[in-house]
């Protein structure tokens, strides 16, 4: 049991776990998906290593059914990624919405006639650690393994925190979910598909790791203006390969806990110095969140 974070098990009536915390790693890519395809694969390679082939035990085929994982499977996954134009990737542990570890690829063609119809799409690439990974071992290994990942990746932002996993929107859940989302600020819900659509080169939000990318790090003034910008201590921005950068936020992923006054100043920090580059998402819909209180959501660490 941590105290960085509280402990979350939803389980439905049947006794199935349906929502629990965990750790996301999330990219975006404002690139096709052609011109990415390699660097997922090789992405998704580092994740096997960290976390061992066994992770990843099921998959969603083309008529959208779980299948079980094996060597053939792991073949056409590959040839997927690697030789179509973009489309889904969803594997997981098991096929329960509460699966520890879990992979989803939304990659897409960016060209003109898909920008013209959604000017913001972007490929997106997200992974799931439990935090049991995280205690087990250590803060400073989940970082590595963040690097790792991202390190083939021309990525425009990404991040890595503590999220809320499961079935966000299975029925039931979201209102006993809801009083979490506010409560923890540090806990993030999970919406990648939309974000796939409609996050462009924005700043999703604060998260333990941060990564900044082209254009949105140019647009900061480059990683040192970043660095003089942020105060509070424990922050780091460190300058990585490709013309990124990553800035973490304490040794920790936090959640918060705003009954007790704990509001995460690094977070609120980071927030107010990319406040312009917020992200907000026009369509007003996310998991657990009502309509009317996405935007009050979206900018939890600025009112």
């Amino acid at each position: 049991m941590s105290t960085h974070y509280p402990r979350i098990r939803v389980h439905a009536n049947d006794g199935r776990l349906v929502l629990r915390e965990g750790l996301s790693l999330t990219f975006f890519m404002r690139r096709s998906h052609a011109e990415v395809a390699q660097a997922v694969w090789l992405s998704v390679e580092a994740y096997l290593r960290s976390v061992g082939p066994q992770a990843l035990c099921w998959y969603i085929d083309d008529e959208s059914e779980w299948q079980p994982l094996d060597a053939r499977g792991w073949s056409s996954l590959r040839h997927k990624v690697l030789s179509q134009r973009g489309g889904l990737t969803n594997l997981a542990h098991s096929p329960d919405s509460g699966a520890a570890y879990s992979l989803e690829y939304f990659g897409k063609p960016l060209d003109e006639r898909t920008l013209s119809l959604r000017p913001r799409a972007v490929c997106a690439l997200g992974f799931r650690l439990p935090t049991e990974f995280l205690e087990e071992h250590g803060h400073s290994r989940v970082r590595e393994v963040a690097l790792e990942m991202a390190a083939p990746l021309p990525v425009c932002s990404g991040y890595v925190g503590l999220s809320f996993h499961g079935g966000l929107d299975l029925l039931g859940v979201s209102e006993k979910i809801a009083p979490f989302c506010f409560r923890h600020p540090g806990i993030d819900v999970p919406n990648l598909e939309t974000l796939g659509w409609e996050l462009g080169t924005r700043f999703r939000g604060p998260s333990w790791l941060t990564f900044l990318g082209q254009p949105l790090l140019g647009e900061l003034g480059g990683a040192k203006a970043l660095r003089s910008r942020l105060h509070v201590s424990g922050t780091t921005v460190q300058e990585i390969k490709g013309d990124r950068a990553i800035v973490t936020l304490g040794e920790w992923p936090e959640a918060g806990d705003t009954e007790h006054g704990d509001n995460l100043p690094a977070y609120r920090e980071l927030a107010r110095v990319m406040e312009p580059w917020l992200f907000h998402n026009p369509r007003g819909f996310m998991p657990c969140v009502r309509h009317e209180d996405t935007l009050r959501w979206e900018r939890r660490f600025l009112d």
